[in-house]
């Protein structure tokens, strides 16, 4: 009888370690069709908000578009683009910086001059919206080809390549944010701000990457926002110190907190047309390199999950690209600039293991109330930048090791002189032409050309050339 009793004690203790080991080895994170209980779902949805805030922000002041109407299309095209995926393909749709150039050109010609700032983005939406049709277009050949067009016009060599210089031709916004002042200090204290900014950027670097590794459980998905939380709270206590205001909560000065965004509508224009429509070229392989980055994580925290179903992602390329072209011509109908599913989302989503639609549904929701009511619109706007620049190195990078992760995925055979010259290639062109001309517009035969999309279509022409004799 003892001796039952010493067993049954010994059985009951072995199954409460194994209990208590499979509770910490429990993989956390959501995958597309899972959905977080409602305070973690407005966490999450506040994440993905924060992230994409700035470089939507920052096209809308380069290109003169309405900042509170950019917010607002971004989550009104994020909901259409979920909606037209059918809830299949978790990416946010902000504003693009391949656009930037071409836009802001139209804003500034003088064939237009004489015109009102609102009639000037009226011009510009007619050839954003035209814009979608390429990405759609595009959409609906992949669609109906199937993956053996993908693999051969798109391999995981360019789409690898692509996220890669993505991540690193933005390494210059990250750093300049990072050191970022405020506007109002004075020229004897500049030394000593840029000082405290890189405090602010070091703590919110180093918060966010020791948030990111050792918080565990459901703590472990909110990395980013606790990393700016950390050095936003960082910046107000330097800024009492110092005497350096590096939070301004007064940044659209209006009386009312009820404000909706300036909608304009499109105006028929051929020159816009010509000028904007080509520029969707460009933003098909940046697409194409974040569905393949999103179908490795999505697949890799399943099968961590213990789930044996596989997410094809990556099948829907198609459907991706016609939810980028329904996305431009949302944005482009109401007042917002032409973009693409967002990479800084994407990597705060890898980051995370946070890949739920529900939650981007949230954000795109979230958004578009923010975009409406001043306080919350001030409230963004009092991240400090230095703060985004310590949140940007991180996820700018994270963005790049993406690109290698594809490539490892896809078992890339960096031993291929074909395969190296496609990357290397895409590499310089790409890299080369964002640091060594303004404005990343590489100056050739009389015309200038964004490196980016430059560096996509030559790698893509160089791949299908050597594609008539390959390796062996």
């Amino acid at each position: 009888m003892t001796t039952n009793k010493f067993q049954n004690n010994l059985m009951n203790e072995n199954l409460s370690k194994k209990r208590k080991k499979d509770g910490a080895n429990k993989v956390t994170g959501y995958l597309p069709d899972e959905k977080p209980e409602f305070i973690e779902l407005i966490l999450f949805a506040l994440q993905q908000i924060i992230v994409m805030f700035p470089a939507t922000v920052l096209v809308a002041l380069i290109t003169g578009f309405h900042v509170s109407t950019t917010v607002f299309a971004s989550g009104l095209a994020t909901l259409g683009f979920i909606l037209i995926t059918r809830k299949k393909i978790p990416l946010y749709y902000g504003s693009s910086f391949s656009y930037i150039a071409t836009i802001a050109s139209i804003m500034s010609t003088d064939t237009f001059s004489g015109y009102s700032l609102n009639d000037k983005i009226s011009i510009a939406q007619f050839g954003i919206v035209m814009s979608g049709f390429v990405s759609i277009f595009a959409g609906i050949i992949i669609q109906k080809s199937g993956e053996k067009l993908i693999d051969k016009v798109l391999p995981p060599t360019i789409t690898g390549s692509i996220a890669i210089i993505i991540g690193l031709s933005l390494a210059g916004n990250a750093m300049g944010n990072a050191a970022a002042i405020p506007p109002t200090v004075s020229k004897a204290s500049q030394q000593i701000a840029t000082n405290y900014a890189w405090l602010i950027a070091i703590i919110t670097l180093f918060s966010t990457i020791l948030y990111s590794v050792y918080l565990k459980g459901k703590l472990s998905q909110l990395p980013i926002l606790f990393g700016l939380l950390t050095g936003y709270f960082a910046a107000l206590v330097i800024g009492l110190i110092s005497g350096i205001s590096f939070l301004n909560f007064h940044t659209i000065q209006s009386s009312s907190i009820l404000n909706l965004p300036i909608f304009t509508f499109p105006k028929p224009s051929w020159e816009a047309m010509m000028a904007i429509m080509p520029i969707a070229i460009a933003t098909i392989p940046e697409s194409t390199a974040h569905v393949y980055q999103l179908d490795t994580y999505v697949n890799d925290l399943a099968k961590k999950k213990g789930i044996n179903n596989r997410y094809d992602i990556a099948g829907n390329l198609g459907l991706n690209l016609v939810g980028d072209g329904i996305g431009d011509m949302i944005s482009g109908m109401i007042g917002g600039p032409a973009g693409t599913n967002y990479g800084e989302n994407l990597s705060t989503m890898a980051i995370s293991k946070n890949f739920s639609v529900p939650v981007l549904i949230a954000a795109s929701i979230l958004t578009m109330i923010i975009a409406c009511f001043t306080p919350l619109i001030n409230l963004i706007y009092s991240i400090p930048t230095a703060v985004i620049g310590g949140l940007s190195i991180y996820l700018y990078g994270v963005i790049a090791a993406q690109g290698i992760t594809i490539m490892l995925d896809k078992k890339v055979d960096l031993f291929s002189s074909k395969n190296l010259a496609v990357i290397a290639v895409i590499l310089i062109i790409g890299l080369g032409g964002t640091y060594s001309f303004e404005g990343g517009m590489i100056p050739m035969f009389g015309v200038e050309l964004p490196s980016l999309a430059t560096a996509a279509v030559v790698g893509i022409l160089l791949n299908l050339m050597l594609s008539f004799r390959e390796d062996k």
